[in-house]
């Protein structure tokens, strides 16, 4: 692997003189430049981030924590971060928690360990001493945060959509998979659509998980049509709980949407593409990756920020495991 010490006896220069011209500190004779600029290019040298940000105590390494990759809306975010943070110059240093608070600390304490500079974080506990006794930005992303910076979409509006879309389609006895009581967007969900059901005296059951972990999804759908099995309307936490109950409805001989309605929340790539296409609730997940990225840098950079908490619009999406409305 080419070295500094490669590109400076490459270009008759001192490894000082290369490091002024990466960094952009000092002056470099433009003749200077140019050479050193010629055997970065090559050499195909890189400068290696994690040392450059030691030396200059600066770093442009953000870090970014998923809680769980095997979730394809998560991967969604990711992205939209990764490109707006691309095109600025920063680079990203991942995490995958598996929703272990554990796991979630020793992430943080390797972002820390490597100089980055602010974190994104879709972390289950934003409130923990975890995040409140960093001193670096951190943006919360999918997630709410008490007086902290945060992006996230409409769930008491996207409960709401997924609530009127069942009844305008004719499910009298609706049953809400009701998503873990510790993250806040999922329980903004919930009480979105239970408020409307109540609100149009429709009768509604309620079956409580603890986590939107696809290993799990499997034996809440079976939960569901064991403790309800009169149900006709489903409003899941995500796709991927949504995809179980459609599986497990099929399984059981019921028709969709005949005998059962579903809808799904996120509007995951797979949704589209299962038979039937999964009825749900859009969320940008790319666009807001991207708003968090936006945010943080401007934390980072110093640059003032109007809006500190960011709520992005929801959309119901038809397909086919809902009616046509009525």
């Amino acid at each position: 692997m080419t070295t500094i010490k490669d590109v400076a006896k490459h270009a008759g220069v001192s490894v000082a003189t290369v490091s002024r011209v990466i960094n952009a500190t000092g002056y470099v004779h433009e003749d200077t430049r140019r050479k050193v600029e010629d055997a970065v290019k090559e050499l195909n040298y890189t400068p290696n981030e994690v040392a450059r940000s030691l030396y200059k105590r600066k770093s442009r390494l953000i870090g970014l924590l998923l809680p769980d990759i095997t979730n394809p809306y998560f991967p969604q975010l990711a992205r939209g971060v990764e490109d707006r943070m691309q095109e600025s110059g920063f680079r990203l240093i991942f995490g995958n928690s598996d929703e272990s608070k554990e796991k979630e600390k020793d992430y943080i304490q390797t972002f820390i360990q490597n100089n980055v500079v602010g974190l994104i974080s879709s972390t289950n506990d934003p409130d923990s001493s975890a995040y409140t006794s960093l001193d670096l930005p951190v943006v919360f992303l999918d997630r709410i945060a008490s007086d902290r910076p945060s992006v996230y979409a409409d769930g008491r509006e996207g409960g709401r959509l997924a609530a009127q879309a069942l009844m305008e389609r004719g499910s009298k006895r609706i049953t809400i998979l009701q998503g873990p009581q510790h993250i806040r967007t999922a329980q903004d969900r919930f009480r979105g659509a239970a408020e409307l059901l109540e609100d149009q005296a429709i009768d509604y059951h309620v079956v409580r998980t603890e986590s939107f972990a696809f290993a799990d999804a499997e034996k809440w759908a079976r939960q569901l049509f064991d403790q309800h099995p009169e149900t006709d309307g489903v409003i899941a936490s995500n796709d991927i709980v949504a995809t179980a109950v459609l599986h497990e409805a099929i399984r059981l001989g019921k028709k969709v949407p005949d005998d059962v309605q579903v809808i799904g929340f996120d509007d995951i790539p797979l949704s589209s593409l299962l038979s039937p296409a999964l009825s749900t609730i859009r969320q940008p997940a790319y666009d807001m990756g991207r708003a968090a990225a936006e945010l943080l840098i401007a934390l980072v950079e110093g640059t003032p920020v109007v809006n500190r908490t960011i709520q992005m619009p929801v959309a119901f999406v038809e397909r086919d495991t809902t009616h046509k409305k009525w």
